[in-house]
């Protein structure tokens, strides 16, 4: 599989909605099969995935939401590899 281009735009995949659940207090993945529990920070990237900003920007806007965050891209980067392993973004 090729590795996410920080210059390349994601979006949710179709079928996935991002919400906020408040019995659970954390962001969640809804979908026909069901609720995919998330912690905050996948909340935060997922959030920003709009189809229109780059993965360039997602970083670099949550670097201006979380300053001094060390190795900050490469943790996106990771995530975003996993959530398209598991068809989430596209």
């Amino acid at each position: 599989m090729e590795l996410i281009d920080p210059h390349q735009t994601l979006s949710l995949a179709r079928g996935f909605r991002l919400r906020w659940e408040p019995h659970l207090a954390c962001p969640v993945l809804q979908h026909a099969g069901g609720v995919i529990e998330l912690n905050a920070s996948a909340g935060w990237v997922l959030e920003l995935l709009d189809g229109q900003r780059s993965v360039a920007a997602v970083i670099a806007r949550l670097a201006q939401r979380f300053p001094g965050v060390n190795g900050l891209d490469e943790d996106v980067l990771a995530f975003l590899e996993v959530a398209r392993a598991k068809c989430w973004v596209e």
